[in-house]
């Protein structure tokens, strides 16, 4: 999987371009579905990544790329959920989370979001 460009609003994986917040789930990409999560909007002043969406947990290793800024919210459940199933979860800026990526993928999986 080769990480090409990444910028506020979108990012190049593999000469696609994608603009919505992605998943990477053992090697396949799909569109992240955070509509279930949009409860605690409010809560939160953003969509934060809860429980209540399809998170891909098997793997050892679980990045978490927050956003240009940093600024998505993981809620703790999701937090504690990883520490339940034994898989390392990694909370960076998505920028940072694609460097890691870039260093090895191996039995790792991914949620990416691209803005804010």
């Amino acid at each position: 999987m080769r990480f090409e460009a990444f910028s506020f609003g979108s990012i190049q994986i593999d000469d696609l371009t994608y603009e919505q917040d992605i998943i990477i789930d053992r090697g396949q990409i799909r569109k992240r579905n955070k509509a279930p999560s949009k409860i605690f909007r409010e809560k939160f002043g953003h969509t934060p990544l809860s429980l209540k969406e399809d998170l891909p947990w098997k793997c050892r290793r679980l990045v978490i790329g927050t956003g240009a800024n940093g600024r998505m919210p993981v809620m703790e459940d999701v937090k504690l959920e990883a520490a339940r199933r034994k898989v390392e979860l990694l909370l960076l800026p998505t920028e940072e989370a694609i460097t890691a990526l870039k260093q090895g993928m191996d039995d790792t999986n991914a949620i990416l979001h691209v803005t804010c």
